[in-house]
């Protein structure tokens, strides 16, 4: 018998219910030269990250897109990972709301508190950093 919410004999989760890692309206930054461009814009620093931005001009009507680090600083690998899993569901739960298409964000996770920080208070952490980072935007 197959549980609840469970799809046919395969026994993973049927499609609908599945939640990706980052949403459909975020693209994930992976070449070392975005990471670059978005280090030397815009920044805000929160308690547990800091957010940097910056407004792409080849594609202003462009979609969101993230990024993620920790650095060694944050912990071994498994600290490391818990840390962007933490910042990866922020940024999937916010920056569809709050967040602004063409722009590139960046997440750096920090020792500790990245890891530690009630779940909820990075969350509101996050929207205040784009609040601040958007405010004198023009």
């Amino acid at each position: 018998m197959t549980p609840p919410g469970m799809g046919g004999a395969s026994g993973m989760p049927e499609r609908s219910e599945a939640s990706p890692a980052v949403s459909s309206c975020l693209t994930v930054l992976s070449k070392r030269a975005d990471f670059l461009l978005a280090a030397r814009a815009r920044r805000q620093s929160a308690p547990a990250f800091t957010l940097q931005a910056r407004r792409r001009e080849e594609a202003p009507g462009g979609g969101i897109r993230i990024g993620f680090t920790c650095s060694k600083k944050v912990g071994n690998a498994v600290a490391r990972n818990r840390a962007k899993r933490r910042l990866r569901e922020i940024a999937r739960a916010e920056l569809p709301q709050h967040g602004r298409p063409g722009w590139d964000y960046v997440l750096i996770g920090r020792p500790d508190a990245t890891a530690t920080r009630p779940f909820e208070a990075l969350r509101a952490d996050l929207r205040r950093a784009l609040d601040r980072l958007h405010a004198d935007a023009p």
